[in-house]
C-alpha cells in the first residue's frame, strides 16, 4: 500500500503541471505517455510474434502523427494530415512482401496498424478535450475516477452478483450500479459549478460516459486475461503500466468525442 501511495503522489506531481498549463507542454507529455502505452501493447506476450524494428518505428511515427492531428484533417504539428497517415499504413503492409521466413507477416502488420490507430485516436481525444478548457478536462477525468472508486467500494461492501467473473472477478453488478450513479452525480455537480449550467443532455451524457468507462475497464482487463498478465507493465509500482491507469479514462474521452457529434 505504501508503494502504491508513493507512486500515485509522484505521478500526480508530474502530471498536474502539464494538465494545468496545457498547450505544447501537454502535447509533449501525451506524446511521451502514448509511446509508453505503445510499447506496452507491442510487448503483449500472446498477441503476436516479435516485431521487426523498422515496421515498429514506422507504426510509432504514425501514432504520433495521428495524436497531433485534428479530425478535420489538419494538424497541430508540422502540417501532418491523414493523407500522410495513409502512406504510413501502406508502409507497414508493403514490407511484409520482403521479410523472409515469416519474420514479419500481414498479421503482424495489421496488429501494428490496429495498435497505431486505436492508441492514436485515444490520445488524440485527450488532446482535443484539453483544448476545450481545463474545467471540461477535469469534468471528464472526474467521471471514471468517481465511477471506478465507488464501484470498487460498494462492490466490496454489498456486491453479490458478478458482472464478468472470467474477466474481472472482483467486479459486481451492485458495484457497477453504485459507480454509475455516483460517477454521474458528482461530476454533474462539478460541471454545474465549474463549467456551465446543466442541461438534460449533460446529465444523460455523463451517465453514458460513466458506463463507457466501466466497459473500457473490462475491455482492457480482457486484453490482459488473453495475454496471461496482471498488468501491462511495471511502469508505476503498485499501479501497473500506463494503460492500467488510463483504461477507463481512454474509454470516457473517446466516447465523449463520439457523443459530441450526436448529443453535446
Amino acid at each position: 500500500m505504501k508503494t502504491r501511495v508513493i507512486s500515485a503522489i509522484i505521478v500526480a506531481a508530474i502530471a498536474i503541471p502539464f494538465i494545468y498549463f496545457g498547450g505544447p507542454y501537454f502535447v509533449v507529455a501525451i506524446g511521451i505517455v502514448s509511446i509508453l502505452a505503445f510499447l506496452e501493447v507491442i510487448n503483449l506476450p500472446k498477441a503476436h510474434q516479435k516485431l521487426p524494428l523498422i515496421p515498429t518505428v514506422l507504426a510509432l511515427i504514425g501514432l504520433l502523427v495521428l495524436i497531433c492531428t485534428n479530425f478535420n484533417g489538419d494538424s497541430t504539428v508540422y502540417g501532418a494530415t491523414y493523407a500522410r497517415l495513409i502512406y504510413l499504413v501502406l508502409g507497414l503492409l508493403i514490407p511484409t512482401l520482403f521479410y523472409k521466413d515469416n519474420k514479419y507477416t500481414t498479421q503482424d502488420a495489421f496488429y501494428l496498424i490496429g495498435s497505431m490507430l486505436f492508441l492514436g485516436l485515444a490520445f488524440n481525444s485527450i488532446l482535443l478535450v484539453r483544448d476545450k478548457g481545463l474545467a471540461m478536462f477535469l469534468f471528464l477525468v472526474l467521471i471514471p475516477i468517481c465511477t471506478d472508486s465507488f464501484a470498487m467500494i460498494f462492490g466490496s461492501l454489498i456486491g453479490k452478483h458478478k458482472m464478468c467473473p472470467t474477466i474481472s472477478p472482483k467486479k459486481s453488478w451492485e458495484g457497477a450500479v453504485c459507480g454509475l450513479i455516483l460517477g454521474t452525480v458528482i461530476p454533474v455537480v462539478f460541471y454545474m459549478i465549474a463549467v456551465e449550467p446543466l442541461t438534460w443532455k449533460i446529465i444523460l451524457g455523463t451517465m453514458l460516459l460513466s458506463a463507457a468507462g466501466q466497459f473500457g475497464d473490462l475491455i482492457f482487463s480482457k486484453i490482459k486475461r488473453e495475454n496471461g498478465i496482471k498488468d501491462f507493465s511495471n511502469l508505476m509500482p503498485g499501479h501497473g503500466g500506463a494503460l492500467d491507469r488510463l483504461d477507463s479514462i481512454i474509454a470516457v474521452f473517446m466516447t465523449y468525442i463520439f457523443l459530441t457529434i450526436i448529443l453535446f
